[in-house]
């Protein structure tokens, strides 16, 4: 038995869907444990591509049961999109093997609003948010006001939660951002109109997950974005809402940190980051733009292009050892093709100093000076390789120094966007 916990060791999009649905093949349950709507798994089968945003990416394994955690926001909405988009496809998504955890928050229209008009006032100080609902869905949740899917349950209980959440939202809505009130009978009939879509799929996910891990059999946990997005451990405020590290697999899904066996921290083989916030090894040349282009660094949910540079270790170093990874999975190392020199950051100078970790101080990482090491770069189609000794002498130099320089040995290597483009070491 192996219960296996998926973190992005950057700052997301390091291709976890894939992984994720690789790993799903031995997995009974896989489990969605944080973020929302705001993440885009790109899963890529035969050629078929597949996006999703909140159902984790494992549903593409027939027999596989797979759970939404209660440390999710849930647009409600936006999962019933996903529902019909993959039963169009042929995909099973019938409630005997795609269930919400009843704790579960939903995100609602009056969050989106918040949500839009904040990012707007901002202006030129924008965290770079999606606009999905996901940081007021939380502010919600810690300030014990939001609606949890179990509440869809009874119609009450919801209709006097949204009249009490819209009393403060209106007030910030039409007094401070200027945008109209909402209304909140509207909101809870349309809301009513979905419920008995969505209540047949809630579940007691704690339950699930602890009966499979009592069974021997093994569990998958789904984890969104990256582990410098993390609200307590990443570039703060440049971050996302939830925490993005492995140890809240156990709180956003409800099982004991004791049934965490593997770790696997999802690696590309380059460094890209989305929207504003410290990026030590941005490319902003030639370089750049080579990778953008030929690792198609746009965002599966916004179309955002991604800002991409080179392998920064010392983040890699802090992800070790905030997640304990047990493995690395190396993602795009066939988009370096061509490239005649790979630069690696080994370290960073700062205020005169060489450090090996990231400064903790707010905006120090914007302070940093880059250490570079020069590996020599290849220029072979990898894309078609199976085996590790398929590689070049140069692909394989780089990989086994990422091993090195983080202490975490690369058990997985993608040469592709493909499922079949992996070799496993």
């Amino acid at each position: 038995m192996s219960n296996t916990v998926i973190i992005g060791a950057q700052w997301g999009d390091e291709g976890k869907g894939k992984v994720v649905d690789l790993l799903s093949a031995e997995s009974a349950v896989i489990v969605r444990f944080q973020g929302g709507n705001n993440a885009g798994h790109t899963i890529k089968v035969k050629g078929k591509q597949t996006i999703l945003h909140l159902i984790p990416s494992g549903i593409l394994h027939d027999d596989k049961v797979c759970l939404i955690g209660n440390g999710v926001v849930c647009d409600p909405y936006v999962f019933l999109e996903e529902v019909d988009q993959l039963a169009a496809q042929g995909v099973n998504v019938s409630p005997e093997r795609l269930k919400i955890s009843k704790k579960t928050q939903l995100i609602l229209p009056y969050h989106k609003a918040i949500d839009a008009a904040r990012e707007s006032k901002l202006a030129g100080k924008k965290i770079g948010t999606t606009g999905r609902g996901i940081g007021p869905c939380y502010e919600d949740k810690a300030c014990r006001v939001g609606i949890r899917a179990t509440d869809l349950t009874k119609p009450q209980l919801l209709h006097d939660k949204i009249c009490h959440a819209l009393q403060e939202k209106n007030a910030l809505l039409t007094g401070l951002y200027g945008q109209p009130a909402l209304d909140a009978e509207k909101i809870y009939a349309d809301l009513l109109a979905i419920a008995p879509r969505i209540t047949p799929y809630l579940a007691d996910a704690s339950t699930i997950v602890g009966n499979a891990w009592e069974k021997g059999q093994n569990v998958l946990f789904e984890g969104a974005q990256g582990t410098h997005l993390d609200i307590d451990h990443g570039t703060y405020p440049f971050v996302t809402s939830s925490n993005t590290v492995a140890g809240n697999a156990s709180a956003g899904c409800g099982i004991s940190p004791r049934a965490l066996d593997r770790i696997v921290g999802i690696v590309k083989a380059y460094t890209t980051r989305v929207g504003a916030g410290a990026f030590p090894t941005e490319q902003l040349n030639d370089t750049g733009e080579y990778l953008r282009n030929k690792g198609f660094e746009f965002g599966a949910t916004t179309g955002r292009p991604r800002r991409c540079g080179w392998l920064d270790i010392v983040l890699l170093r802090e992800s070790v050892r905030l997640n304990g990874l047990t493995d690395i999975a190396l993602t795009k190392l066939d988009v370096l093709q061509n490239l005649p020199a790979l630069q690696i950051c080994v370290g960073y100078e700062y205020q005169g100093e060489v450090i090996q970790y990231p400064p903790q101080e707010e905006g120090a990482l914007g302070e940093v000076t880059p250490i570079y090491e020069e590996m020599e770069g290849f220029i072979e189609d990898i894309s078609t390789c199976t085996r590790w000794e398929d590689l070049p002498d140069t692909v394989q130099a780089y990989v086994q120094r990422i091993e090195e320089l983080t202490g975490v040995h690369v058990s997985l290597v993608s040469v592709g966007p493909d499922r079949e483009q992996t070799i496993l070491r």
